[in-house]
């Protein structure tokens, strides 16, 4: 398994913006997708943006195209999600993946499904709230 350790969670309020970043220990990102998920309160873990490693290759859950975009930072081995325009439904633990064996370096065309992906970092908090 792959270390990632996210950062960048913070209070926000609506309106705002975050950036988060998902950095990995030993490992270089460069040459697999990594992808953003986020898990609010009783509810499922949900894939949020992918980006693989060819030009172009990114995705978006529906209700986040326009406001959140990731990025690669190849010069700091880091992923980031930066965020813009939060609304009280995107609080959640945001969480950054990626798995090199069995994902690869595109994201997964079928969409992103939590149970695709081994290597997982702590998690970052995200609230939105007046």
């Amino acid at each position: 398994q792959v270390r990632l350790v996210e950062s960048g969670g913070d209070l926000v309020q609506p309106g705002g913006s975050l950036r988060l970043s998902c950095t990995a220990s030993r490992f270089t990102l460069d040459y697999s997708a990594v992808a953003w998920f986020r898990q609010a309160p009783g509810k499922i873990r949900e894939g949020v943006a992918c980006i693989g490693n060819r030009i172009n290759d990114t995705m978006y859950k529906d209700s986040v195209k326009g406001r959140f975009t990731i990025s690669r930072d190849y010069a700091e081995n880091m992923v980031h999600l930066q965020m813009i325009d939060l609304k009280p439904e995107d609080t959640a633990v945001y969480y950054c993946t990626t798995d090199p064996w069995s994902v690869g370096p595109a994201c997964p065309q079928r969409g992103l499904k939590s149970a695709d992906f081994s290597s997982w970092g702590q998690g970052t908090q995200v609230t939105v709230s007046s």
